[in-house]
């Protein structure tokens, strides 16, 4: 019976890993993204509300069965 040798895999850098993965796509370049734009405060106080009414309505809801 033969066993077989694992060899030892060394880490890839992204770039190889993309290129390993995806050869039809050639050539990959990594690209960085500009930052994210900070979130409207508003918004999330609205969805906040919205969240908190709900949770009020289950619980009505649960205390009148």
């Amino acid at each position: 019976m033969r066993f077989f040798r694992r060899r030892k895999l060394e880490p890839l850098d992204e770039a190889t890993a993309y290129e390993r993965t995806l050869p039809a796509r050639g050539e990959v370049t990594i690209v960085k993204l500009p930052p994210r734009r900070p979130r409207d405060v508003e918004v999330l106080a609205t969805g906040d509300r919205m969240r908190k009414a709900f949770l009020d309505r289950l619980q009505k809801r649960d205390q009148e069965e």
